[in-house]
């Protein structure tokens, strides 16, 4: 009854409203809604939309491939190469100076893919302990893929090429081979971590949450774990071991 009191308001005042089945369509010199009746039977249309003056046309349909993030942006829901991919070794990434590198060239290598950043508090560890586990495990067939983000906190700011390579030396980070710059989540999120995040979800949900998770990849190529950004490098070596 409250809904129908507001209705009879509504006409009351002589509202201009816009009423279609599917796409608006101006109506400038009459009113589709001469009574409370006349609402009523068009309120019952599944795809009647009421919208206030003055307004563009809009399109009632369903849209598909379509999410909102939750900033309230429009975001594509990637079908493609990440959902039809059966390993990494299907994706083709950039090295810091823009070539292109296909991942398949680490097939038969244990692999560790890790969203570095250079100003964040975790930073300083787990440069030093990544350095630690390709020194300790390289030779027996580990490989560390970092991927530099400058999504949280803004904590990545080096620019890809050489600025990325100085930084990497300046800090004494040994710790693999070097990627481009990535988004890791989001609408421009890169293809691999869609695919990386589909396999092996977070806790609670599948966004990256900080600099530094890692995910680990055997020698298919398939990732088998994730781990939190607080996760010690080293303590992830008797996972690496089981693999190798």
């Amino acid at each position: 009854m409250f809904f129908v009191k507001i209705m009879q308001d509504m006409l009351k005042i002589n509202s201009r409203m816009r009423i279609a089945h599917g796409n608006l369509s101006l109506l400038r010199h009459r009113s589709l809604c001469n009574d409370f009746k006349t609402m009523d039977r068009l309120m019952r249309r599944r795809r009647l939309c009421l919208i206030w003056l003055p307004l563009v046309s809009v399109n009632c349909a369903v849209t598909k491939g379509r999410n909102l993030s939750s900033n309230g942006k429009e975001e594509n829901i990637s079908t493609t190469m990440s959902e039809q991919a059966n390993s990494i070794y299907d994706f083709t990434v950039k090295d810091t100076y823009g070539n292109d590198v296909s991942l398949e060239q680490y097939r038969g290598h244990v692999v560790l893919i890790v969203n570095i950043a250079s100003q964040c508090g975790l930073t300083k560890n787990n440069y030093k302990k990544l350095t630690d586990l390709r020194e300790k495990y390289g030779e027996k067939g580990l490989k560390i893929l970092n991927f530099p983000c400058n999504q949280f906190g803004s904590q990545m700011p080096e620019d890809d090429g050489e600025p990325m390579v100085c930084h990497l030396r300046d800090a004494k980070a040994d710790i693999g081979d070097v990627f481009q710059k990535i988004d890791v989540n989001g609408a421009n999120a890169a293809p691999l971590y869609q695919y990386l995040k589909a396999k092996q979800g977070g806790t609670l949900v599948s966004a990256i949450k900080w600099n530094f998770t890692k995910f680990l990849v055997n020698k298919e190529g398939i990732p088998i774990k994730r781990y939190a950004p607080t996760t010690d490098p080293l303590d992830i070596a008797k996972d690496i071991e089981k693999l190798l």
